[in-house]
């Protein structure tokens, strides 16, 4: 699932090293949930996931880039302020080498496909209001 990168965004995530090559998230074969972007990953097991949420839209001041949430230490890997995907993890993962985060928002270019995705993997989603 690659990341939907706005054109605005563009030259600031190419700083950052974030190009389409090297965006995505990938639900492998053998079972994992692998999210690049740019130089960073966060890589877990799908038996870790317990929930997943569409969530935005977002302050793209408090969006855009590679982030992580003082207020409840999730992380997220946004090339987009309108919309994404929150996962939640059982056991909190390694992040930026230094963090071990307990949720991750990636914003794919699919979302809806996304979610189906891990919904048919046993990560129950929000119910739509």
């Amino acid at each position: 699932f690659p990341f939907r990168v706005e054109r605005s965004w563009r030259p600031l995530l190419l700083l950052w090293g974030v190009r389409p090559d090297r965006a995505s998230v990938e639900l492998t074969d053998d079972g994992r949930m692998v999210a690049r972007f740019g130089p960073w990953h966060v890589a877990t097991p799908i038996s870790n996931l317990v929930h997943h949420e569409i969530t935005g839209p977002y302050r793209w001041w408090r969006a855009i880039g590679v982030r992580r949430s003082v207020r409840h230490g999730d992380g997220s890997f946004c090339s987009t302020s309108r919309r994404g995907v929150l996962v939640t993890f059982r056991e909190r993962v390694r992040f930026a080498r230094v963090f071990r985060i307990p949720a991750l928002t990636v914003t794919v270019a699919d979302i809806a496909g996304f979610s189906s995705a891990l919904e048919r993997r046993g990560v129950p989603g929000a119910k739509a209001a």
